[in-house]
């Protein structure tokens, strides 16, 4: 059984130096606080060493991208030429181990309309799979009207865009996530507790902006089994109430135009409620390398162990994948 996996980070050297010449609220202090020598050698390597990591875990194929924040906390001119020398690299990488290695593209959302012609380039020229978005530009939303032709261009492309936590801004973490020592206010707001709080909401808001009526087809990954979401899908749902603009309802979205996958969660009570809410059709698997390892052939053993017919397993483990990428490629042949 090939394992995909869809969350798996990396970094260059050009952006780690961008991202500490950041000052002030475009400085994501998550990285600064949690950063090791070993996880950033992990996060630099495209070779054998991740290789190696790869087969210990039993995954087969990574589907890369470029860490958190990316390149979204910079400012435009730097955000897209950076961008652009991230995807290049990826796309280096694909062409030597195609068998190993698939990409999302880093997309410089500080010019929108330069990210919607970085996402056209990444795919139709690079090969790569689609996008991965890191919720907020500064303080700006996703669904901000200025980054509507990312979206339009993943739509008309027919690709995914993979929604992945970034902090909380300065006035939510002072306000919500402070007052413990500053390792723990760092930790709180981020990997604990308030990273997925954010996400959750930058996939709500998409909703309730109507961008799904807008493009019926557009799908949106989230990881850590929905960022949130499907644990209080039933509740989020009364908000349908109250967004006369929307079409369906706020679930109905949820099953229609968003996957999860765990980000390296391997959790079977989390799994089965995520079947149970949105449908196996809409799972895929994530070990959110580096910062998740599953040594002894772990992330394999999770797919093949789960109480799950093989037709099921098969499905996260890599067909679904397969599939929604089917939806580009098909797209792309009849244009």
């Amino acid at each position: 059984m090939k394992i995909v996996a869809l969350e798996e980070h990396f970094i260059t050297e050009e952006v780690r130096l961008a991202w500490t010449r950041c000052t002030g609220s475009s400085r994501d202090e998550s990285f600064d606080r949690f950063n090791t020598p070993v996880l950033e050698n992990r996060l630099k390597d495209l070779g054998e060493a991740r290789l190696r990591q790869m087969d210990e875990s039993g995954v087969d194929v990574q589907v890369l991208s470029l860490n958190t924040p990316g390149v979204q906390n910079l400012d435009a001119v730097e955000a897209v030429a950076i961008a652009r020398q991230a995807n290049d690299l990826m796309a280096r990488t694909i062409e030597r181990r195609p068998d190993r290695f698939e990409g999302f593209a880093t997309l410089p959302t500080p010019d929108p309309i330069a990210a919607a012609l970085e996402l056209e380039r990444a795919v139709s020229v690079l090969g790569l799979r689609g996008a991965m978005l890191m919720g907020r530009t500064g303080e700006r939303h996703l669904d901000d009207p200025s980054m509507l032709p990312i979206f339009e261009t993943a739509a008309r492309l027919r690709v995914p865009l993979y929604l992945h936590p970034q902090i909380p801004v300065a006035a939510v973490r002072q306000s919500y996530y402070s007052g413990f020592g500053d390792t723990t206010d760092v930790a709180f707001a981020t990997l604990g507790w308030g990273w997925h709080y954010e996400t959750g909401v930058e996939a709500v808001r998409l909703i309730l902006s109507g961008l799904f009526d807008r493009f019926p087809d557009l799908q949106i990954i989230l990881g850590h089994w929905g960022e949130t979401m499907l644990f209080y899908l039933e509740r989020i749902d009364v908000m349908s109430k109250f967004a006369p603009n929307l079409k369906r309802s706020v679930s109905e979205y949820v099953r229609q135009n968003f996957y999860v996958t765990p980000s390296g969660m391997l959790s079977p009570t989390y799994l089965r409620w995520s079947i149970e809410t949105i449908g196996v059709e809409r799972i895929m698997f994530s070990t959110d390398y580096p910062y998740q390892i599953a040594p002894g052939r772990g992330a394999r053993d999770f797919v093949e162990s789960a109480a799950l017919s093989d037709a099921e397993k098969v499905m996260i483990a890599h067909a679904n994948w397969d599939d929604l990428k089917a939806r580009a490629r098909s797209s792309s042949a009849g244009a």
